[in-house]
Protein backbone atom coordinates (compact mmCIF):
# COMPACT_ATOMS: atom_id res chain seq x y z
CA UNK A 1 0.00 0.00 0.00
CA UNK A 2 1.35 3.45 -0.99
CA UNK A 3 0.44 6.59 0.75
CA UNK A 4 1.17 9.90 -1.60
CA UNK A 5 4.22 10.61 0.19
CA UNK A 6 4.81 7.36 1.81
CA UNK A 7 5.27 5.51 -1.30
CA UNK A 8 6.53 7.56 -3.89
CA UNK A 9 9.05 6.16 -6.38
CA UNK A 10 11.95 7.79 -4.88
CA UNK A 11 14.48 4.96 -5.01
CA UNK A 12 17.06 4.25 -3.21
CA UNK A 13 20.49 2.18 -1.83
CA UNK A 14 22.80 3.18 0.43
CA UNK A 15 25.97 1.99 -0.94
CA UNK A 16 27.89 2.76 2.18
CA UNK A 17 26.90 -0.48 2.99
CA UNK A 18 29.23 -1.62 0.56
CA UNK A 19 31.67 -0.48 3.10
CA UNK A 20 31.51 -2.93 6.14
CA UNK A 21 34.36 -5.34 4.69
CA UNK A 22 37.07 -6.51 5.99
CA UNK A 23 39.54 -3.65 4.56
CA UNK A 24 37.29 -0.28 3.80
CA UNK A 25 37.29 1.39 1.24
CA UNK A 26 36.43 4.78 2.76
CA UNK A 27 36.98 6.49 5.26
CA UNK A 28 33.05 6.55 6.85
CA UNK A 29 34.23 2.93 7.04
CA UNK A 30 37.33 3.16 8.87
CA UNK A 31 35.66 6.03 10.88
CA UNK A 32 32.83 3.65 12.44
CA UNK A 33 33.31 1.95 16.09
CA UNK A 34 35.15 -1.01 16.13
CA UNK A 35 31.98 -2.59 17.94
CA UNK A 36 29.56 -1.98 15.13
CA UNK A 37 31.84 -4.46 13.03
CA UNK A 38 33.08 -7.65 11.97
CA UNK A 39 36.93 -7.16 11.60
CA UNK A 40 38.36 -10.72 9.41
CA UNK A 41 41.81 -9.03 9.32
CA UNK A 42 42.85 -10.97 12.02
CA UNK A 43 43.32 -14.85 11.84
CA UNK A 44 41.60 -17.21 13.92
CA UNK A 45 43.19 -19.12 15.46
CA UNK A 46 41.03 -20.54 18.50
CA UNK A 47 37.12 -22.27 18.49
CA UNK A 48 36.48 -19.40 20.67
CA UNK A 49 37.63 -16.92 18.25
CA UNK A 50 35.23 -18.09 15.34
CA UNK A 51 32.43 -18.78 17.85
CA UNK A 52 32.31 -15.39 18.80
CA UNK A 53 32.68 -13.37 15.78
CA UNK A 54 29.23 -13.15 15.02
CA UNK A 55 28.62 -11.63 18.83
CA UNK A 56 28.24 -8.00 17.59
CA UNK A 57 25.32 -8.91 14.63
CA UNK A 58 22.99 -9.59 17.41
CA UNK A 59 23.24 -6.91 18.92
CA UNK A 60 25.29 -3.33 17.89
CA UNK A 61 24.57 -3.44 14.22
CA UNK A 62 20.75 -3.73 14.95
CA UNK A 63 20.40 -0.90 16.85
CA UNK A 64 19.33 1.77 14.46
CA UNK A 65 17.15 -0.49 13.37
CA UNK A 66 15.43 -1.59 16.62
CA UNK A 67 15.80 2.11 18.61
CA UNK A 68 13.32 3.76 16.98
CA UNK A 69 12.84 2.60 13.52
CA UNK A 70 10.75 -0.56 13.83
CA UNK A 71 8.49 0.58 16.06
CA UNK A 72 7.68 3.89 14.08
CA UNK A 73 6.94 1.84 10.77
CA UNK A 74 6.06 -1.70 12.12
CA UNK A 75 3.75 -0.19 15.21
CA UNK A 76 2.45 3.18 14.11
CA UNK A 77 2.26 3.10 10.75
CA UNK A 78 0.16 -0.21 11.73
CA UNK A 79 -2.41 1.59 14.19
CA UNK A 80 -1.62 -0.30 17.13
CA UNK A 81 0.93 2.42 18.56
CA UNK A 82 0.46 6.14 19.01
CA UNK A 83 3.10 9.03 19.16
CA UNK A 84 3.22 13.04 18.76
CA UNK A 85 6.85 13.10 18.62
CA UNK A 86 7.69 14.51 15.70
CA UNK A 87 11.04 12.43 14.95
CA UNK A 88 8.91 9.02 14.24
CA UNK A 89 4.84 10.04 14.14
CA UNK A 90 5.24 10.16 9.67
CA UNK A 91 4.12 7.00 9.96
CA UNK A 92 0.61 8.00 11.82
CA UNK A 93 -0.87 9.94 9.35
CA UNK A 94 1.22 8.38 6.35
CA UNK A 95 3.21 11.07 5.79
CA UNK A 96 6.76 9.74 5.59
CA UNK A 97 9.39 10.63 3.23
CA UNK A 98 12.41 9.86 1.91
CA UNK A 99 14.00 12.45 3.67
CA UNK A 100 13.32 11.07 6.72
CA UNK A 101 16.19 10.30 9.50
CA UNK A 102 14.58 7.30 10.84
CA UNK A 103 14.19 6.00 7.74
CA UNK A 104 17.43 6.48 6.77
CA UNK A 105 18.32 4.70 10.30
CA UNK A 106 16.63 1.25 10.02
CA UNK A 107 17.47 1.24 6.04
CA UNK A 108 21.71 1.73 7.14
CA UNK A 109 21.24 -0.88 9.80
CA UNK A 110 19.75 -3.61 8.12
CA UNK A 111 22.49 -3.04 5.04
CA UNK A 112 25.12 -3.49 7.78
CA UNK A 113 23.86 -6.39 8.66
CA UNK A 114 24.23 -7.64 5.47
CA UNK A 115 27.62 -6.44 4.66
CA UNK A 116 28.84 -7.74 8.19
CA UNK A 117 27.68 -11.06 7.19
CA UNK A 118 29.05 -11.02 3.58
CA UNK A 119 32.29 -10.63 4.94
CA UNK A 120 32.06 -13.60 7.73
CA UNK A 121 30.52 -15.89 4.79
CA UNK A 122 33.20 -14.76 2.10
CA UNK A 123 36.14 -14.59 4.11
CA UNK A 124 36.04 -16.28 7.21
CA UNK A 125 36.48 -19.74 6.54
CA UNK A 126 39.98 -18.78 4.42
CA UNK A 127 41.30 -16.76 7.85
CA UNK A 128 40.83 -19.90 10.43
CA UNK A 129 43.70 -22.36 11.72
CA UNK A 130 44.25 -25.88 11.91
CA UNK A 131 42.84 -25.95 15.47
CA UNK A 132 39.29 -24.49 14.69
CA UNK A 133 36.96 -26.94 14.06
CA UNK A 134 34.78 -27.30 11.27
CA UNK A 135 31.79 -27.47 13.35
CA UNK A 136 32.48 -24.46 14.98
CA UNK A 137 33.16 -22.36 11.73
CA UNK A 138 30.55 -24.00 9.62
CA UNK A 139 28.06 -23.13 12.62
CA UNK A 140 29.36 -19.19 12.73
CA UNK A 141 28.81 -18.98 9.03
CA UNK A 142 25.46 -20.80 8.98
CA UNK A 143 24.93 -17.43 11.39
CA UNK A 144 26.11 -15.42 8.81
CA UNK A 145 23.37 -16.68 6.10
CA UNK A 146 20.88 -16.81 8.65
CA UNK A 147 21.32 -12.72 9.78
CA UNK A 148 21.87 -12.29 6.10
CA UNK A 149 18.61 -13.78 5.34
CA UNK A 150 16.53 -11.49 7.67
CA UNK A 151 17.73 -8.40 7.01
CA UNK A 152 17.01 -9.57 3.55
CA UNK A 153 13.36 -10.07 4.72
CA UNK A 154 12.94 -6.89 6.38
CA UNK A 155 14.17 -5.09 3.37
CA UNK A 156 11.75 -7.02 0.60
CA UNK A 157 8.80 -6.44 3.16
CA UNK A 158 9.49 -2.72 3.54
CA UNK A 159 11.00 -1.64 0.65
CA UNK A 160 9.93 -4.13 -2.23
CA UNK A 161 13.10 -4.50 -4.84
CA UNK A 162 16.45 -3.89 -3.49
CA UNK A 163 20.11 -4.91 -4.57
CA UNK A 164 21.35 -7.91 -3.66
CA UNK A 165 24.86 -7.87 -2.70
CA UNK A 166 26.49 -11.61 -1.84
CA UNK A 167 29.68 -9.93 -2.04
CA UNK A 168 30.60 -6.44 -0.69
CA UNK A 169 34.20 -6.43 -2.58
CA UNK A 170 32.67 -6.94 -5.92
CA UNK A 171 31.29 -3.60 -5.96
CA UNK A 172 33.97 -1.54 -4.20
CA UNK A 173 34.54 0.18 -7.22
CA UNK A 174 31.00 0.97 -8.34
CA UNK A 175 28.03 2.38 -6.44
CA UNK A 176 26.12 2.09 -9.33
CA UNK A 177 24.08 -0.86 -8.64
CA UNK A 178 20.59 -2.09 -10.14
CA UNK A 179 17.71 -3.50 -7.74
CA UNK A 180 16.70 -6.97 -8.20
CA UNK A 181 12.89 -7.91 -8.53
CA UNK A 182 11.41 -8.86 -5.20
CA UNK A 183 10.92 -12.63 -6.78
CA UNK A 184 14.52 -12.72 -7.09
CA UNK A 185 15.04 -11.43 -3.31
CA UNK A 186 12.87 -13.75 -2.00
CA UNK A 187 14.64 -16.79 -3.86
CA UNK A 188 18.11 -15.13 -1.94
CA UNK A 189 16.38 -15.10 1.24
CA UNK A 190 14.93 -19.35 1.23
CA UNK A 191 18.39 -20.20 -0.17
CA UNK A 192 20.28 -18.60 2.72
CA UNK A 193 17.73 -20.14 5.95
CA UNK A 194 18.18 -23.04 3.96
CA UNK A 195 22.04 -22.66 3.78
CA UNK A 196 22.14 -21.59 7.42
CA UNK A 197 19.84 -24.62 8.65
CA UNK A 198 21.98 -26.95 7.31
CA UNK A 199 25.37 -25.17 8.87
CA UNK A 200 23.84 -24.63 12.06
CA UNK A 201 23.97 -26.54 15.59
CA UNK A 202 20.96 -28.17 15.99
CA UNK A 203 19.36 -27.36 19.86
CA UNK A 204 17.34 -28.45 22.32
CA UNK A 205 16.26 -25.19 24.45
CA UNK A 206 16.12 -25.98 28.23
CA UNK A 207 15.95 -23.71 31.59
CA UNK A 208 20.01 -23.07 30.75
CA UNK A 209 19.02 -19.50 28.78
CA UNK A 210 22.26 -18.24 28.45
CA UNK A 211 22.81 -21.16 25.96
CA UNK A 212 19.88 -20.65 24.05
CA UNK A 213 20.89 -17.03 22.58
CA UNK A 214 22.22 -17.81 19.44
CA UNK A 215 20.11 -19.15 16.88
CA UNK A 216 19.90 -23.42 15.51
CA UNK A 217 19.09 -25.12 12.98
CA UNK A 218 15.43 -24.90 14.23
CA UNK A 219 15.43 -21.21 13.83
CA UNK A 220 16.42 -21.22 10.16
CA UNK A 221 13.78 -23.96 9.92
CA UNK A 222 10.74 -21.67 11.92
CA UNK A 223 12.29 -18.22 9.93
CA UNK A 224 11.93 -20.06 6.64
CA UNK A 225 8.73 -21.59 7.36
CA UNK A 226 7.56 -17.85 7.73
CA UNK A 227 9.03 -16.70 4.38
CA UNK A 228 7.40 -19.64 2.70
CA UNK A 229 3.94 -18.26 4.63
CA UNK A 230 4.50 -14.58 3.18
CA UNK A 231 4.69 -16.34 -0.22
CA UNK A 232 1.47 -18.39 0.82
CA UNK A 233 3.47 -21.46 -0.38
CA UNK A 234 1.12 -23.32 2.59
CA UNK A 235 2.94 -26.88 1.65
CA UNK A 236 6.23 -26.04 2.29
CA UNK A 237 5.36 -23.72 5.56
CA UNK A 238 3.03 -26.12 7.14
CA UNK A 239 5.87 -28.93 6.45
CA UNK A 240 8.62 -26.64 8.08
CA UNK A 241 6.34 -25.53 10.62
CA UNK A 242 5.57 -29.27 11.72
CA UNK A 243 9.31 -30.25 11.70
CA UNK A 244 10.30 -27.84 13.84
CA UNK A 245 7.45 -28.26 16.36
CA UNK A 246 7.83 -31.67 16.13
CA UNK A 247 11.59 -31.30 17.20
CA UNK A 248 10.38 -30.11 20.65
CA UNK A 249 13.15 -27.49 20.25
CA UNK A 250 11.36 -24.98 21.34
CA UNK A 251 8.12 -24.41 23.71
CA UNK A 252 5.76 -21.73 24.93
CA UNK A 253 7.07 -20.49 28.25
CA UNK A 254 4.44 -21.60 30.64
CA UNK A 255 3.11 -24.49 28.39
CA UNK A 256 -0.94 -24.18 28.35
CA UNK A 257 -1.19 -25.29 32.45
CA UNK A 258 -1.89 -21.19 32.61
CA UNK A 259 -0.13 -19.64 34.95
CA UNK A 260 -0.92 -16.59 35.85
CA UNK A 261 2.58 -14.93 34.83
CA UNK A 262 3.53 -17.20 31.95
CA UNK A 263 3.17 -14.48 29.11
CA UNK A 264 4.48 -11.74 31.39
CA UNK A 265 7.43 -13.75 31.99
CA UNK A 266 8.35 -13.35 28.66
CA UNK A 267 9.18 -9.56 28.60
CA UNK A 268 11.53 -10.11 31.84
CA UNK A 269 15.15 -9.33 31.81
CA UNK A 270 15.35 -12.77 33.93
CA UNK A 271 14.01 -14.87 31.05
CA UNK A 272 16.22 -13.50 28.03
CA UNK A 273 16.60 -16.29 25.63
CA UNK A 274 13.73 -18.58 27.12
CA UNK A 275 12.64 -21.62 25.52
CA UNK A 276 9.77 -19.63 23.31
CA UNK A 277 12.66 -17.52 21.65
CA UNK A 278 13.53 -18.40 17.91
CA UNK A 279 15.63 -15.18 17.22
CA UNK A 280 16.07 -12.39 19.88
CA UNK A 281 18.03 -9.42 19.62
CA UNK A 282 20.86 -9.71 22.38
CA UNK A 283 21.26 -6.66 24.11
CA UNK A 284 24.63 -5.96 25.80
CA UNK A 285 24.76 -2.42 27.33
CA UNK A 286 28.65 -1.58 27.70
CA UNK A 287 29.11 2.13 27.92
CA UNK A 288 28.93 2.66 24.34
CA UNK A 289 26.00 4.32 22.85
CA UNK A 290 24.38 1.72 20.69
CA UNK A 291 24.65 -1.42 23.17
CA UNK A 292 21.57 -1.18 24.62
CA UNK A 293 17.46 -1.91 24.29
CA UNK A 294 15.92 1.39 24.25
CA UNK A 295 12.37 0.62 24.91
CA UNK A 296 12.55 0.89 28.83
CA UNK A 297 12.78 4.50 28.12
CA UNK A 298 10.74 4.94 24.76
CA UNK A 299 7.84 2.83 26.16
CA UNK A 300 5.84 2.96 29.32
CA UNK A 301 5.07 5.94 32.06
CA UNK A 302 6.68 9.01 32.20
CA UNK A 303 5.55 12.14 34.92
CA UNK A 304 7.32 13.97 37.30
CA UNK A 305 4.94 11.74 39.49
CA UNK A 306 5.69 8.28 38.25
CA UNK A 307 8.50 7.15 35.89
CA UNK A 308 9.32 3.55 34.50
CA UNK A 309 12.11 4.81 32.94
CA UNK A 310 15.93 5.42 34.08
CA UNK A 311 16.16 8.65 31.82
CA UNK A 312 14.71 11.87 32.25
CA UNK A 313 12.25 11.43 29.39
CA UNK A 314 9.96 8.63 28.50
CA UNK A 315 7.15 7.06 26.86
CA UNK A 316 8.07 8.17 23.40
CA UNK A 317 5.39 5.44 21.99
CA UNK A 318 2.20 4.75 23.67
CA UNK A 319 -0.90 2.48 22.57
CA UNK A 320 -3.10 3.25 19.79
CA UNK A 321 -6.64 4.18 20.92
CA UNK A 322 -7.77 1.16 18.28
CA UNK A 323 -5.86 -0.86 20.49
CA UNK A 324 -7.13 -0.40 23.56
CA UNK A 325 -9.97 -2.23 23.23
CA UNK A 326 -8.41 -5.23 21.10
CA UNK A 327 -8.38 -7.85 24.26
CA UNK A 328 -10.92 -9.57 25.80
CA UNK A 329 -11.48 -8.92 29.44
CA UNK A 330 -10.36 -12.28 30.56
CA UNK A 331 -7.02 -12.17 28.35
CA UNK A 332 -4.04 -12.43 30.56
CA UNK A 333 -2.39 -10.38 27.63
CA UNK A 334 -3.91 -7.34 27.71
CA UNK A 335 -2.28 -6.19 31.28
CA UNK A 336 1.18 -7.98 30.09
CA UNK A 337 0.68 -5.79 26.49
CA UNK A 338 -1.01 -2.36 27.95
CA UNK A 339 -0.61 -0.45 31.36
CA UNK A 340 -4.49 1.12 31.77
CA UNK A 341 -5.06 3.19 34.78
CA UNK A 342 -5.63 1.29 38.69
CA UNK A 343 -2.99 -1.53 36.92
CA UNK A 344 -0.67 -2.80 39.25
CA UNK A 345 2.69 -4.61 38.61
CA UNK A 346 4.53 -5.61 41.84
CA UNK A 347 7.37 -6.65 39.84
CA UNK A 348 8.12 -3.54 38.05
CA UNK A 349 9.97 -0.37 40.63
CA UNK A 350 9.44 2.90 39.77
CA UNK A 351 9.92 6.39 40.18
CA UNK A 352 7.10 8.03 42.83
CA UNK A 353 8.04 11.49 42.96
CA UNK A 354 11.26 11.23 44.83
CA UNK A 355 11.05 7.64 46.01
CA UNK A 356 10.63 4.30 44.10
CA UNK A 357 8.07 1.93 44.83
CA UNK A 358 5.93 -0.88 42.89
CA UNK A 359 3.89 0.74 40.10
CA UNK A 360 0.68 0.90 40.22
CA UNK A 361 -0.79 3.10 36.67
CA UNK A 362 -2.06 6.11 37.49
CA UNK A 363 -5.26 8.06 36.20
CA UNK A 364 -5.04 8.56 32.28
CA UNK A 365 -4.65 12.03 32.40
CA UNK A 366 -1.43 11.35 34.70
CA UNK A 367 0.55 8.81 32.54
CA UNK A 368 1.97 11.47 30.55
CA UNK A 369 3.85 10.20 27.57
CA UNK A 370 1.68 11.12 24.28
CA UNK A 371 -1.33 11.62 26.24
CA UNK A 372 -2.64 7.98 25.03
CA UNK A 373 -4.11 7.33 28.29
CA UNK A 374 -2.20 4.34 28.41
CA UNK A 375 1.30 2.83 28.73
CA UNK A 376 3.25 0.20 26.85
CA UNK A 377 4.00 -3.41 28.93
CA UNK A 378 5.65 -5.09 26.85
CA UNK A 379 9.30 -4.35 27.15
CA UNK A 380 9.09 -2.35 30.00
CA UNK A 381 10.59 -3.46 32.59
CA UNK A 382 10.96 -0.33 35.06
CA UNK A 383 14.30 1.26 37.04
CA UNK A 384 17.24 -0.41 37.49
CA UNK A 385 16.28 -3.32 39.84
CA UNK A 386 19.03 -5.72 40.48
CA UNK A 387 18.89 -8.65 38.84
CA UNK A 388 15.22 -8.07 38.37
CA UNK A 389 16.32 -5.96 35.51
CA UNK A 390 20.01 -5.89 35.05
CA UNK A 391 21.72 -2.71 34.64
CA UNK A 392 21.65 0.01 32.44
CA UNK A 393 24.15 2.50 30.90
CA UNK A 394 24.61 6.28 30.35
CA UNK A 395 21.71 6.51 28.13
CA UNK A 396 19.35 4.24 30.44
CA UNK A 397 18.96 1.41 27.77
CA UNK A 398 18.84 -1.92 28.97
CA UNK A 399 19.89 -5.56 28.31
CA UNK A 400 16.31 -7.20 27.95
CA UNK A 401 16.25 -9.05 24.67
CA UNK A 402 14.62 -7.93 22.06
CA UNK A 403 12.13 -10.72 19.96
CA UNK A 404 12.45 -11.28 16.19
CA UNK A 405 10.73 -14.59 16.49
CA UNK A 406 8.64 -16.79 19.35
CA UNK A 407 7.51 -20.27 19.28
CA UNK A 408 4.43 -18.65 19.13
CA UNK A 409 4.66 -17.32 15.94
CA UNK A 410 5.19 -20.42 14.79
CA UNK A 411 2.30 -22.15 16.14
CA UNK A 412 -0.04 -19.53 14.52
CA UNK A 413 2.14 -19.64 11.33
CA UNK A 414 1.04 -23.44 11.62
CA UNK A 415 -2.16 -22.96 11.92
CA UNK A 416 -2.73 -20.70 8.93
CA UNK A 417 -0.33 -22.58 6.83
CA UNK A 418 -3.01 -25.34 7.67
CA UNK A 419 -6.14 -23.42 6.94
CA UNK A 420 -4.11 -22.88 3.57
CA UNK A 421 -6.25 -20.06 2.05
CA UNK A 422 -9.00 -21.93 2.92
CA UNK A 423 -12.91 -20.45 4.68
CA UNK A 424 -12.02 -22.18 7.84
CA UNK A 425 -10.67 -25.37 9.17
CA UNK A 426 -11.33 -27.55 11.91
CA UNK A 427 -7.41 -29.65 11.63
CA UNK A 428 -6.61 -31.20 14.35
CA UNK A 429 -3.39 -30.47 14.56
CA UNK A 430 -4.02 -26.59 13.21
CA UNK A 431 -6.09 -26.26 16.10
CA UNK A 432 -3.82 -27.74 18.74
CA UNK A 433 -0.82 -24.95 17.95
CA UNK A 434 -3.60 -22.18 17.35
CA UNK A 435 -5.39 -23.17 20.83
CA UNK A 436 -2.67 -23.13 22.41
CA UNK A 437 -1.52 -20.00 22.42
CA UNK A 438 -5.25 -19.45 23.55
CA UNK A 439 -5.37 -20.96 26.38
CA UNK A 440 -1.95 -19.73 27.74
CA UNK A 441 -3.41 -15.97 27.53
CA UNK A 442 -6.56 -18.00 29.91
CA UNK A 443 -9.02 -18.07 26.68
CA UNK A 444 -11.45 -21.24 25.92
CA UNK A 445 -10.46 -23.14 22.95
CA UNK A 446 -12.06 -22.91 19.61
CA UNK A 447 -13.39 -25.98 17.73
CA UNK A 448 -13.08 -24.28 14.27
CA UNK A 449 -10.70 -21.48 12.69
CA UNK A 450 -11.21 -18.92 9.98
CA UNK A 451 -8.09 -16.66 8.81
CA UNK A 452 -9.74 -14.13 10.89
CA UNK A 453 -9.45 -15.75 14.07
CA UNK A 454 -5.74 -16.29 12.95
CA UNK A 455 -5.09 -12.77 11.99
CA UNK A 456 -6.86 -11.37 15.23
CA UNK A 457 -4.97 -13.58 17.07
CA UNK A 458 -1.47 -12.96 15.53
CA UNK A 459 -2.56 -9.25 16.70
CA UNK A 460 -3.31 -9.85 19.85
CA UNK A 461 0.25 -12.04 20.62
CA UNK A 462 2.51 -10.21 19.40
CA UNK A 463 1.24 -6.88 19.50
CA UNK A 464 4.32 -3.98 19.67
CA UNK A 465 6.83 -6.84 18.37
CA UNK A 466 7.07 -5.55 14.97
CA UNK A 467 4.49 -7.94 13.10
CA UNK A 468 1.06 -6.52 12.37
CA UNK A 469 2.20 -3.96 9.99
CA UNK A 470 3.05 -6.47 7.57
CA UNK A 471 0.52 -9.06 8.63
CA UNK A 472 -1.52 -5.93 6.86
CA UNK A 473 0.45 -5.99 3.71
CA UNK A 474 -0.27 -10.11 3.85
CA UNK A 475 -3.98 -9.37 2.61
CA UNK A 476 -5.78 -7.77 0.27
CA UNK A 477 -5.23 -4.05 0.09
CA UNK A 478 -8.47 -2.79 0.02
CA UNK A 479 -9.45 -4.71 2.86
CA UNK A 480 -6.09 -3.25 4.51
CA UNK A 481 -7.40 -0.09 3.80
CA UNK A 482 -10.57 -0.17 4.93
CA UNK A 483 -8.90 -1.43 8.37
CA UNK A 484 -6.58 1.47 9.01
CA UNK A 485 -8.90 4.00 7.86
CA UNK A 486 -10.66 2.98 10.66
CA UNK A 487 -8.16 3.36 12.93
CA UNK A 488 -8.46 6.25 15.76
CA UNK A 489 -4.75 7.20 15.22
CA UNK A 490 -5.16 10.01 17.74
CA UNK A 491 -4.82 10.30 21.33
CA UNK A 492 -7.23 10.18 23.85
CA UNK A 493 -8.55 13.76 23.62
CA UNK A 494 -8.47 14.29 19.54
CA UNK A 495 -9.40 11.38 17.12
CA UNK A 496 -7.76 11.65 14.20
CA UNK A 497 -8.33 8.93 11.32
CA UNK A 498 -6.06 8.96 8.05
CA UNK A 499 -7.23 6.95 4.83
CA UNK A 500 -3.95 5.66 2.86
CA UNK A 501 -3.86 6.77 -0.38
CA UNK A 502 -3.02 3.73 -3.35
CA UNK A 503 -0.70 3.05 -5.80
CA UNK A 504 0.83 0.21 -7.74
CA UNK A 505 3.95 -1.85 -7.80
CA UNK A 506 4.48 -4.16 -10.85
CA UNK A 507 6.68 -5.78 -8.09
CA UNK A 508 4.25 -6.58 -5.36
CA UNK A 509 1.34 -7.49 -7.25
CA UNK A 510 -0.53 -4.86 -6.23
CA UNK A 511 0.11 -5.49 -2.62
CA UNK A 512 2.71 -3.06 -2.22
CA UNK A 513 3.26 -1.54 1.81
CA UNK A 514 6.15 0.30 0.29
CA UNK A 515 8.36 2.93 1.96
CA UNK A 516 10.49 5.50 0.00
CA UNK A 517 13.84 4.57 0.29
CA UNK A 518 16.03 7.53 1.50
CA UNK A 519 17.09 10.74 -0.43
CA UNK A 520 20.36 10.84 0.02
CA UNK A 521 20.93 6.88 -1.80
CA UNK A 522 19.12 7.73 -4.28
CA UNK A 523 21.37 10.62 -4.96
CA UNK A 524 24.35 8.46 -4.82
CA UNK A 525 22.58 5.55 -6.83
CA UNK A 526 20.42 7.32 -9.51
CA UNK A 527 19.98 4.08 -11.01
CA UNK A 528 18.09 2.59 -8.87
CA UNK A 529 15.22 5.06 -10.19
CA UNK A 530 15.75 1.84 -12.73
CA UNK A 531 12.83 -0.67 -12.92
CA UNK A 532 14.52 -4.04 -11.50
CA UNK A 533 16.60 -6.30 -13.12
CA UNK A 534 16.89 -10.34 -12.82
CA UNK A 535 19.74 -11.45 -10.51
CA UNK A 536 21.97 -14.15 -11.44
CA UNK A 537 22.54 -16.84 -9.44
CA UNK A 538 25.60 -18.42 -9.14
Amino acid sequence: MKTKNIFKKVNLFLIAFILIVPSSCTKEYTDRPSEDQVSLDAYYSSNNQVATATNAMYNRTWFNFNNKFFYAIAEVGSGNMYTNSSDVNAMRNFSILGSDPELFNGWKSLWANIAQANAIINFLPERVGPAVSSDVLNNTVGEAYFIRATAYFYLVRLWGAVPIIENNLDFADNPLIAKNRVQDVYELIKRDYTQASELLYEKNRGSNYNDNAHVSKGSAKAMLAKVYLYLKDYSNAKLLAEEVINSGEFKLLGGTSLPSNSFADLFKYEYNNNQESIFALQWKTDGVYGSGNNCNTQFGISTSNVSTSNATYGGVFAPSQDILNLYETNDLRRKETIMLPGDVYPEVLAKLGSNFGQLVVPPANEIGGQGAGAAIKKYCIGIVNGNATGPADGWAMMNNSTYIMRYAELLLIHAEATLAGGASTSDANALSSFNAVRERAGLTPLTSITFDDIFTERRKELAFEGDYWFDLGRIPRADAIAIMSAQNRGNMDFANYFTPTTGNSPDNNGNDFLLPYPDNDVSKNPKLNEEPVPYVFN
